[in-house]
């Protein structure tokens, strides 16, 4: 297990108190975002969830809620930081952007709501009046039909923030485990190619100073797997391990990083593993996700490394096929919104007033 709580899911932390409230965009009306945050406000002292606010969707979340048999209470805004106040009694919304929804049936005018509500919602954290921002899970065929133009959100904030793409490391996290793939959303024929030296270097320097940063794991422990079967067995299952991961990880151990491996995926995230690393930094996008899925679905966390903000989303997608049932676990909202709003303290708490 990491050393340090990924959602500290396990006892309430008190509430971030130097820290601004944290911005929550919509996410795709048609599916399971607006209910859960609908949920996560009303288990707000249960979790001890710091002051949030959506961004846009009254309506929507009010419907959503009620979907769950939760009469929700909802105040509008006129800036962020009214949300505090409000968030004991209502859930505080910004904006006045909405729209009617029908469950699990996305159409253009709930795209334009997400993508404008995702939009503010990362404005205000850069601009500093939100603490951090949570993103609701999107429709991205639907986005992209009404002017989205990244593969996901993840590359979305990076423009947002002026980074590359490969600045922007995506880390899926849980009570149990960490993970970041190296290469995220590409064919596994493509992936032995992408696998470089370089590449291994530049995202493991980011999960350093982000950790360190923002969990409060200074000399984070890096296990970094191999790509082939047994970490390819000293070139007899693929040369990929001995010839470009092993010395990257050499390279990364004598510039003073805490790194081990290349390790074979298929024994790392067994249970006696997991104590002896904080996060695991796997070759491809199923490595990574397969065993936070499998230990920890409904608490799992989507963080994006390298921003100059804090951004967390629940590990799930839109649901469609669930929305509106009451049947969708607020699990992992809850968890990025703890997360959230423990990341977004570290970094106030590290500004000088």
């Amino acid at each position: 297990m990491p050393s340090s709580s990924t959602t500290e899911a396990q006892g309430a932390a008190p509430l971030p108190v130097n820290a601004a409230p944290l911005a929550v965009s919509i996410g795709d009306p048609a599916g399971i975002a607006p209910e859960v945050i609908a949920q996560a406000w009303a288990e707000r002292e249960a979790h001890a969830l710091a002051p949030f606010f959506a961004v846009g969707g009254a309506g929507v979340l009010v419907r959503a809620a009620a979907s769950r048999g939760i009469e929700l209470p909802v105040v509008q805004i006129s800036s962020p930081a009214e949300a505090r106040e409000a968030f004991a009694s209502a859930l505080p919304v910004l904006g006045e952007e909405d729209c009617t929804q029908t469950f699990g049936e996305p159409d253009a005018q709930g795209a334009r709501l997400a993508l404008h509500s995702l939009t503010r919602a990362t404005r205000l954290a850069l601009s500093g009046e939100a603490g951090a921002v949570v993103t609701g899970p999107i429709a991205k065929a639907r986005l992209a039909e009404v002017g989205f133009t990244q593969p996901g959100q993840t590359e979305f904030l990076a423009d947002a923030c002026e980074l590359a793409h490969d600045d922007a490391v995506m880390m899926l996290a849980g009570p149990s485990l960490r993970t970041v793939p190296l290469t995220v959303h590409e064919p596994l024929a493509v992936v032995p190619g992408l696998v470089t030296g370089a590449l291994i270097e530049h995202k493991a320097h980011v999960i350093a100073r982000a950790l360190a940063r923002d969990f409060g794991l200074p000399e984070a422990r890096i296990a970094i797997t191999g790509l082939n079967p047994h970490s390819g067995e000293d070139g007899r299952m693929g040369s990929e391990d001995r010839d470009v991961i092993a010395p990257a990880i050499a390279r990364l151990a004598a510039q003073g990083l805490a790194v081990t491996g290349p390790h074979p995926a298929d024994a790392l995230f067994a249970a006696h593993e997991r104590t002896k690393f904080d996060v695991a930094l796997c070759m491809y996008h199923d490595q990574a996700l397969i065993p936070i899925k499998t230990l920890d679905f409904d608490q799992g966390v989507n963080v994006t490394l390298g921003l100059p903000i804090v951004r967390t989303s629940p590990d799930h997608g839109t649901a469609f096929a669930i929305a509106g049932k009451g049947l969708a676990s607020a699990g992992a909202m809850i968890a990025a919104l703890r997360m959230a709003g423990e990341c977004a303290q570290r970094r106030a708490m590290s500004v000088p007033a």
